[in-house]
């Protein structure tokens, strides 16, 4: 049996509105951890910009076109800050990674949408939604990274 790692670099996608409202999930399987959108690469050579997408079409079943005049919200709409938080990994979630792998370096994006757009959760990943307004949604988060990233939305409209 191959046993495949989870690749210790990430995105974080903070969804929110342009009125600063934030999209927050729940993690099913752990309640209570409400969060934006995130994941690991698939492939180490994988673009972040193409993580970022997938992941949010996965997550909340958002499409973001890939060019200009293709279906879904504008690409522009999809933010990269050119940041990257790197932080321990909690120990309950190690196992997914390899062995000796302890760090993750997570890249923050946000994507603009507005306020009606359907979300439909992927139920294996997440059990409900809620918009909230920013100072509340990183109130509500449990990772301080993401809390962070939230904080710092007004400064990347």
């Amino acid at each position: 049996m191959d046993v495949q790692f989870k690749i210790p670099e990430s995105v974080l996608v903070v969804i929110h509105t342009a009125a600063l409202e934030v999209l927050m999930i729940e993690r099913a399987g752990e309640r209570g951890f409400w969060q934006s959108v995130t994941g690991s690469k698939d492939f180490i050579d994988e673009p972040l910009r193409a993580t970022a997408l997938r992941e949010v079409g996965e997550e909340t079943g958002l499409l973001v076109a890939a060019e200009e005049g293709a279906p879904g919200l504008p690409p522009s709409h999809l933010r990269d800050w050119q940041l990257a938080n790197v932080y321990e990994i909690y120990p309950v979630w190690r196992h997914r990674y390899a062995p000796g792998v302890t760090r993750n370096t997570e890249h923050v994006f946000s994507l603009l949408v507005p306020r009606d757009i359907p979300v439909i959760l992927a139920p294996r990943e997440h059990v409900q939604y809620r918009w909230l307004p920013y100072k509340d949604a990183a109130d509500l988060c449990f990772s301080p990274s993401n809390a962070e990233a939230i904080l710092q939305l007004p400064m990347h409209l």
